[in-house]
């Protein structure tokens, strides 16, 4: 079975959201997440993975890496985090497109009415993509929303997405150039307030805009978080971050142990 994760503080702040109570009344919302990195095989500006060594868990940034991904960092401090996700990813990772739509489902919490697809982790194959379009269509009392830069396998499926299968691109991975191709709707790390503006994006802070399906057309940024090499250009950005008192992480919560 796999394991669903509550919500942690940030994406639990969807249950305020008037537009998403249909989806939670006496329901809650849940992440299903995977092993960072290495589910990841279109990261590339925040590809960084876990790598297990005598032993020892060390954190391993890609060649291409400008930010640290934030849910490989958690991997890192986190066993209990780790260890959840790979199981799913191991669950996963050698099925069938039938056999994960029916592990997912028989693995889906009774009280799921919201579900964030990968904190951490991504859509690691066309199979496991195509599932959860399935998963999306035969649950369609229920919300189901992700950031991905798996965009050949969305490409490939542009007229199939259902209506409760919020999807946003996210930039960073290597195939960005599909995002005005496709004229997907995005999401783009940034390192201040400042950007965002410049850039014309709004900052959500809640997830509020990436699952509202009223947003599904609505571009936008998300600020630098997570452990940051030390002195890089996004470390620094986030001691100014700091600095200026600007909210930009969320505490350890439930979603970090908490599984059902």
């Amino acid at each position: 079975m796999l394991k669903f994760s509550i919500a942690n503080s940030k994406i639990k702040a969807l249950q305020e959201v008037k537009e998403l109570q249909k989806f939670l009344v006496k329901r809650k919302v849940y992440s299903l997440d995977l092993l960072s990195g290495w589910s990841c095989p279109f990261a590339k500006d925040c590809l960084s993975k876990v790598h297990k060594i005598d032993n020892k868990s060390k954190l391993i940034d890609g060649k291409d890496t400008e930010f640290r991904c934030f849910s490989a960092s958690q991997e890192v401090v986190f066993p209990a985090v780790y260890n959840l996700r790979k199981h799913n990813f191991d669950s996963l990772r050698k099925l069938g497109k039938d056999d994960i739509v029916e592990l997912i489902n028989n693995s889906m919490p009774k009280d799921l009415g919201i579900c964030r697809n990968h904190v951490g982790g991504d859509f690691f194959s066309q199979n496991y993509f195509d599932a959860w379009i399935t998963v999306a269509e035969m649950n369609q009392d229920k919300l189901f929303y992700a950031y991905t830069k798996s965009l050949p396998y969305w490409a490939a499926r542009l007229d199939d997405i259902p209506e409760n299968f919020i999807l946003t691109a996210s930039y960073g991975g290597r195939y960005d150039s599909m995002i005005e191709e496709y004229n997907l709707r995005f999401s783009k790390v940034v390192f201040s307030e400042e950007e965002a503006s410049n850039l014309g994006l709004p900052i959500d802070h809640t997830d509020e805009f990436a699952a509202n399906p009223k947003f599904r057309n609505t571009n936008l940024g998300l600020l630098i978080h997570g452990i940051q090499s030390p002195n890089s250009v996004a470390s620094n950005a986030m001691k100014v971050l700091r600095k200026k008192k600007v909210k930009f992480s969320y505490n350890k919560d439930s979603n970090y142990a908490g599984v059902n």
